[in-house]
């Protein structure tokens, strides 16, 4: 008999097993469909050597201090900072949008004021701000909605922008000044060996047992658990009662190539071009010196793993009906970004999962031989 039966070994149910295992003394099986833990932050090397995120980049930053201090236990850190460039106009240019963006775009000297200006005389009055288009063309225009934003965009989610919760484009800023860096959280970090390693070092508990390539569906009535937490699709927990909720899911190209560097920066977006939406280079990220590169060309699409809720008012209320069916349930958690339908960062991840935890300490009595330790309060 296991305490918690956890579904999904990415950040959500990794966090949870930990906690659960190291500050409760429970049992807790963790299974995942997948044959690796990790979830979409997996890593490993490939054939050449070279350390790649086997689902696309994952660049750890946070302003939490709690969150940082609690990945902390399991990982040493290297410092890094991220930067992309788009491919506009055949030019290699700063994403998000900055000084130096729109004098090298269009041969002008700006300075921060006069840029400032050159906004507000090209932005689009709206109304009301409801759509990814209204956020961009209300801030910078139209011209550069077109050139940075609406191809990508489209791209990436298989609709336009108009037809797009203002969640998407808001995610990424304007900038007056010539601050290039992609997130400017207090910690920006990479983890010194790798997600994969980080994630062994979390799960390697006594009080955890991990089955890979495990179906939820297949082993949820044959083994014996008090509780469970769920971090997969809501939708296919109820068995697709209301219908399937919308995702975007990504095709991944990884190619390695006989050369020291392929590009200037670990991801050039293509707005204008190009099938893909975006390429990375791992060797930015990670650090490593290697004779050869390793690179990811990135496909969205509509079939295959979930990755992205889609942002729409009718998708919302799609997962509404199945949270009221799992606010419902008793002795089980929804933890993670596929069973609350929201697109989270790495961090937020972990910060939810640690919420629950505290929920759960303050829901659940633990087993009366085995004391909670005092931490938890202060986690």
């Amino acid at each position: 008999m296991f305490d918690w039966l956890i579904v999904g070994a990415g950040f959500a149910g990794s966090v949870l097993a930990e906690r659960i295992a190291s500050q409760r003394g429970e049992r807790v099986l963790l299974i995942d469909k997948r044959a690796h833990i990790g979830g979409n932050a997996y890593d490993r090397h490939d054939e050449a050597g070279v350390l790649i995120h086997q689902y696309g980049p994952h660049i750890f930053h946070t302003n939490s201090e709690a969150i940082f201090g609690y990945l902390s236990k399991f990982t040493r850190w290297r410092p890094y900072e991220h930067r992309v460039l788009a491919k506009v106009d055949g030019m290699l240019l700063p994403i998000p949008i900055n000084l130096d963006t729109v004098n090298k775009l269009f041969g002008l000297s700006l300075d921060s004021e006069g840029l400032a200006a050159w906004f507000a005389a090209r932005a689009e009055k709206r109304e009301e701000i409801k759509s990814s288009e209204d956020v961009v063309v209300a801030t910078v225009g139209r011209e550069l909605y077109e050139k940075f934003f609406k191809g990508y965009t489209k791209k990436q989610w298989g609709v336009e922008p108009s037809q797009l919760d203002k969640s998407v484009t808001a995610r990424v800023p304007t900038r007056v000044n010539r601050d290039d860096r992609y997130f400017t959280d207090s910690h920006q970090y990479m983890p010194t060996d790798g997600y994969t390693r980080m994630f062994e070092r979390m799960l390697d508990h006594p009080n955890i047992k991990i089955m890979l390539q495990t179906d939820f569906e297949e082993i949820r009535n044959e083994v014996d658990y008090r509780r469970l937490i769920y971090t997969g699709p809501i939708d296919e927990f109820f068995e697709f009662r209301f219908g399937k909720l919308p995702y975007r899911s990504l095709q991944f190209k990884h190619m390695t190539l006989d050369r020291p560097w392929l590009q200037p920066v670990a991801v050039v977006n293509y707005p204008q071009t190009e099938a893909y939406t975006r390429v990375t280079e791992y060797k930015h990220l990670t650090g490593q010196r290697h004779e050869k590169t390793s690179v990811t060309f990135e496909y969205p699409c509509d079939s295959g793993d979930p990755y992205y809720p889609v942002p729409r008012a009718e998708n919302m209320e799609l997962y509404k009906r199945y949270e009221k069916l799992a606010l419902a349930q008793k002795d089980v958690w929804f933890v993670g970004r596929l069973a609350t339908y929201r697109y989270y960062n790495m961090d937020q991840v972990v910060g939810q999962a640690l919420a629950s935890f505290r929920r759960i300490c303050a829901e659940v009595a633990p087993p009366k031989n085995r004391a909670l330790a005092s931490a938890v309060a202060a986690e």
